[in-house]
């Protein structure tokens, strides 16, 4: 008998709560129900993970051993869902198959097949709970803010202003990255950790001299600062580059020029570069 599985006896009204995943929709569910009744004497137990016919027939077993008894089933596996059902009506025990109707209901309305794999509601809870978490990493270590989110990210961009990292490290975040991000200014030595995160995940962005005064003028205009300022002259611009390029020697950490690249061009690649150094974070 599957551990676990074995209850005692129990004199009050009792719901089987029955999934071929973790079962906290079928608890869920008989829980929403239970409520609406002024008895607080019904207990709900729940049976996880029933793959099989063989665990099926346990959940049987056990609910016949009570006077009242009723199961509540959440199973997409098919054969399982349907022999649950069929023993359940031959043992005169009361049954509600949630997801069997409305499997079968949404499929008169879609082509689409099922794919008839348990866990995949909780799969896509974790991946969206994944992706907030990048974007709160990314949030809370953009433009070196903490220098202790650098040994924490799975991808550092490094380069000078105004070369996409800030909008780089939310498109990555949305692939369920963290991403940290520094900008690197002559002026200001990059911090220690810098030098302690391996150089495979580190990534250097690079542009163009010609391609960065444009669009330095371009934001100085956009907030209405005289577009002549040092931020955009060219000797300014190019002793910044030569700076960062310094850095990323020293490092030894692959680059990427994003001069006439989108955002999501250069997300593939830095995505392409920290697979082929097989960084596990994806």
């Amino acid at each position: 008998m599957k551990e676990g599985f074995k209850i005692n006896k129990s004199a009050n009204p009792i719901i089987f709560a029955v999934s071929d995943s973790i079962g906290e929709t079928a608890e869920l569910a008989a829980r929403a129900a239970t409520v609406q009744f002024d008895s607080g004497n019904i207990e709900i137990i729940r049976f996880p993970y029933v793959t099989d016919t063989e665990y099926a027939s346990e959940v049987i077993l056990e609910a016949k051993k009570h006077e009242s008894c009723a199961i509540v089933c959440t199973i997409v596996l098919p054969e399982v869902r349907e022999y649950l059902i069929e023993k359940a009506r031959e043992n005169n025990i009361p049954l509600v198959d949630i997801m069997g109707p409305l499997i079968e209901t949404i499929g008169k309305i879609t082509p689409l097949k099922p794919k008839l794999e348990p866990g995949l509601a909780r799969r896509v809870d974790e991946e969206y709970f994944k992706k907030v978490e990048a974007v709160e990493f990314a949030v809370k270590y953009d433009d070196g803010k903490d220098p202790r989110g650098l040994a924490k990210a799975d991808v550092v961009l490094i380069g000078v202003s105004r070369t996409s990292k800030t909008p780089l490290a939310m498109y990555l975040a949305h692939k369920r990255i963290k991403v940290a991000n520094l900008p690197l200014v002559p002026e200001v030595s990059p911090p220690e950790e810098l030098f302690e995160v391996s150089p495979k995940k580190i990534i250097g962005l690079t542009i163009n001299p010609q391609k960065l005064y444009e669009i330095r003028k371009e934001r100085l205009k956009a907030l209405g600062l005289n577009g002549e300022a040092t931020y955009a002259s060219m000797e300014r611009i190019l002793k910044e580059l030569e700076y960062a390029d310094a850095i990323m020697r020293k490092i030894g950490c692959p680059k990427i020029d994003v001069s006439n690249k989108a955002v999501e061009e250069t997300a593939a690649k830095i995505i392409e570069i920290i697979k082929k150094n097989e960084e596990p974070i994806l």
